[in-house]
Parts: structure tokens; sequence; C-alpha cells
């Protein structure tokens, strides 16, 4: 009897010692990761914002980083974006106009932010930025994406400009009768103008996201001294919530 129960006993113990092995691991790799640090918010109206938040892409960022208002505007006044339309589409009205992906307003309320977000971000971090707004029609409008600056490239990555869809706090993207489908939001490209400081542009998503990224990597300063200068920026006026 006794040797049976010992016997019967052992499972049970291996069982026990296995969960505690894999409950300490646990424990290990949370520790190891640290805390997350929480975003912080430089500007926020409404639903548009500008912040600060943790760069998954990367460790090495050149931050902090010493952009002005004025210089930021200037290289936002370069970026394009226009309509991706397939070959046979294409064949039938041709491609679609290249328009700024920030309009003048837009940029007037992003500069300031951003300039100052980029003189806080540290070299795990990157820039964060939503724009958002509602149209005569009544839809919501919105243009997201990131910057970042690693050595002398800005990557600036954009997952949707001037994407129009049904209005909601935080969801934007989502039908509002059935949550968690997302909406298909036209996709697009873009490039930087003059593309002769232009380095590359990357397509891409992460999986399971509903998003379009296309990051645009820009050879900033040399730029910075070809292009116009965006003025009216460094005034230290307060930024207004777009108009639509």
């Amino acid at each position: 009897m006794n040797r049976r129960g010992h016997t019967a006993s052992q499972p049970r113990s291996w069982t026990g010692r296995l969960t505690l092995g894999l409950v300490g691991l646990a424990l290990v790799a949370g520790c190891a990761g640290g805390p997350t640090t929480p975003p912080k918010i430089i500007y926020q109206s409404g639903l548009s914002e500008v912040r600060v938040e943790q760069d998954p892409d990367s460790m090495t960022n050149s931050h902090p980083a010493n952009l002005t208002a004025t210089e930021v505007g200037t290289l936002l006044r370069g970026v394009r974006a226009w309509e991706r339309r397939n070959f046979i589409h294409r064949l039938f009205v041709g491609e679609a106009d290249r328009t700024r992906a920030f309009r003048n307003e837009e940029i007037t309320v992003l500069a300031s932010p951003m300039a100052k977000a980029l003189a806080q971000t540290g070299p795990a971090e990157r820039v964060y930025f939503h724009l958002s707004h509602a149209t005569d029609q009544g839809d919501e409008e919105t243009t997201t994406g990131w910057i970042a600056i690693r050595g002398s490239i800005l990557h600036l990555t954009l997952t949707g400009v001037h994407d129009r869809h049904s209005p909601g706090p935080d969801i934007s993207k989502y039908d509002r009768q059935l949550p968690n489908i997302p909406e298909a939001s036209a996709a697009h490209d873009v490039t930087f103008e003059p593309e002769e400081f232009l380095v590359t542009v990357r397509s891409g998503a992460r999986f399971f996201a509903p998003d379009q990224r296309e990051e645009l990597q820009i050879r900033y300063r040399e730029a910075l001294t070809a292009m116009p200068v965006q003025p009216g920026l460094d005034r230290g006026h307060e930024a207004a919530p777009p108009k639509p």
C-alpha cells in the first residue's frame, strides 16, 4: 500500500514542479523586459494629438533631436500622397494626382509640437502624431504616422493620409456596427519632393494590423538647405485644430 501511494504521488509531484518552473520563468522574463514607459502627450485637441512613445522598431535613434518648428513644417510640405491604382485602373483613368500629405493648416498644428517632441525623445522612442477633424459630410478625416531620426536620415511613416471613415473615438478604422471588422481605407502611395533627397520608400504592415505603412527615409539636413522655408511657425503662437 505504501509503495503504491508513493508511486501515485510522483506524477503529481513532477506536475507541481513543472508548474512552478514555468511561473518562475514568466516572472524572470517580465522583470527582464522592464516596465513600459507610458506615452508623453505633447499636444492634444479633440482626437488630434502629438506624443512621445516607445519605438518598437529601433533602440538607437539619434534622439533627442534639434529641429525648429519651421524646419519640421518645411519637411512636411515636401511629402506627397496619392491613391494607389492597379494596372487596369491606371489604363482607363491614368495615375492619381499627387497632393500634399499635409495641408497648410495641418502643418500649423503639427510643426511646433513635433519639434518639441523630438527634443524630448530618447534613443528608444519616436514621435507619434494623429490629426482628426470632421468633414462637411459628417465623416471623420484622419492622418496618422510617426517620425524618428537615425543618423542623417529622418524616417517618416504614414499609416493613413486624409482617410475618411465613420466617426468614433479611438476606433477610427473600425465599422461602427461590427467593431471588430476593420474598414478598408483606400491604399495610397507616398513620396518626398525634391526626390533627390529621398533615400527610399518602404511599404508594409504589421501582421493583423488594419493600417497600411508607408515609410519615407529622407536626408533631411540636405533637403532643408535646398527647400523653400515654411514661414511663420516659430513665432510662439498656439496651434489651432485643423479645419474641415
